[in-house]
């Protein structure tokens, strides 16, 4: 298993609007949690949702069967792989995390700092 349950940053049943709508009230940069993907998809089990200045981003985490290891976003070389999820959360709350926005094309990067809780 990906080392998520039981973590207080793990959202299990969690839908992106409701997500969102939590990490908005948070309104501190850097503030995440991790939910389900929406999708019924095995190589993209869940997904990282992060708040960096006034926007929510949805990052899918990508199991990659091969390896059995987990990978941030879409495929790409030198990509950093994870053991779990757990090793994710834990590395980007020291290393910052880059944040693609592909709609205006701008890169941004914070750490994870602020674990919001959706009751």
């Amino acid at each position: 298993e990906a080392g998520v349950h039981n973590k207080v940053w793990y959202a299990a049943t969690c839908d992106r609007k409701t997500a969102e709508e939590a990490l908005y009230r948070s309104n501190k940069d850097g503030s995440f949690l991790i939910r389900k993907s929406s999708g019924q998809d095995s190589r993209q089990p869940y997904t990282l949702v992060v708040f960096y200045n006034r926007r929510v981003y949805n990052i899918p985490i990508r199991f990659i069967e091969s390896t059995r290891q987990y990978a941030l976003g879409r495929e790409k070389n030198g990509e950093e792989r994870f053991d779990s999820v757990a090793e994710i959360v834990e590395n980007h709350q020291h290393t910052s995390l880059v944040l693609i926005d592909s709609q205006n094309n701008t890169k941004d990067s914070t750490k994870l700092k602020h674990i919001i809780r959706v009751s």
